[in-house]
């Protein structure tokens, strides 16, 4: 009796593949913001980050020592081999540094048909300015307009706007200033304010709230491109734009709460602090 030949193994299945989220954005070389935030909390939270990279930052828990941008030649080609062979299903935007690139970022964004969330990054944690004068203009003119929602910190807002938030009666008109320049949602953090750390989502027909009680920790260094890398994630994994905010809102709470210190000053918030024990 003829015995037939074990047939082959089928073929493992393959591992679902995660959303894709892109971060266009400055690199911190201290690891607590910018690129290297982004791409850890994209992680921590279950989608695949990549990245282009615009400027590069001598960086640590003191402040900014330096800040090369690069050509924009240079973050086209990233932005293209990426997109063009991985596909993304949500961007976030971080430090542009100069009006050329934040308008070739805009232009890049504008039929790039997934939700895009811009950080309007102007200034570092540390006072360091992260954004050339002449390219407020481009981005309240080019880049807002693409973005499904904006994240500025009351500097920022005052920086875009020239409105001064003093107090949370005053988020709601900071609100209306930022979406007059186009972005469908608009989030002010309230950080800066005292009082429990208070964030205003708008997109001009209703206000949403979000409240979460004040850490007494100082290492914060990330705080908003962690915010706005979240929002992003949580977007590319189907929330809508509350749901998504309120998601981000709970993993920077957590993060904040769980920031540790990092060289001589300002510490990073924790992005890992879901995994830890």
């Amino acid at each position: 009796m003829r015995i037939p030949p074990p047939s082959a193994p089928l073929p493992a299945p393959l591992p679902a593949r995660p959303p894709r989220v892109l971060t266009v954005a400055g690199s911190d070389s201290g690891g607590g913001a910018g690129i290297q935030a982004d791409l850890k909390t994209m992680l921590a939270l279950g989608v695949h980050g990549m990245s282009v990279v615009t400027a590069v930052t001598a960086q640590n828990s003191l402040g900014v020592q330096g800040a090369w941008e690069l050509p924009v030649a240079a973050v086209r080609a990233q932005f293209r081999s990426v997109v063009d062979d991985i596909g993304v299903q949500a961007v976030k935007t971080g430090m542009l540094s100069s009006a050329a690139i934040a308008a070739e970022v805009a232009g890049l964004l504008a039929d790039v048909g997934v939700p895009v969330v811009v950080d309007p990054v102007g200034i570092s944690k540390h006072g360091d300015s992260l954004l050339a004068a002449e390219a407020l203009e481009t981005v309240r003119t080019a880049l807002l307009p693409v973005a499904t929602v904006a994240t500025p910190n009351l500097d920022e807002v005052t920086q875009l706007t020239g409105v001064v938030v003093d107090g949370e009666a005053a988020m709601h008109g900071a609100a209306e200033a930022v979406l007059a320049y186009g972005p469908r949602w608009v989030l002010i953090k309230g950080g800066h304010l005292e009082g429990d750390a208070v964030d205003l989502l708008s997109d001009g027909s209703r206000d949403l709230w979000f409240r979460a009680a004040r850490h007494d920790n100082r290492h914060t260094h990330g705080t908003g491109c962690t915010l706005a890398s979240a929002i992003a994630s949580f977007l590319a994994l189907g929330l809508d734009v509350p749901e998504a905010v309120g998601a981000a809102k709970e993993y920077i709470t957590g993060a904040i709460a769980a920031g540790f210190p990092l060289g001589g000053g300002i510490g990073p918030v924790d992005h890992a602090w879901r995994q830890r024990p």
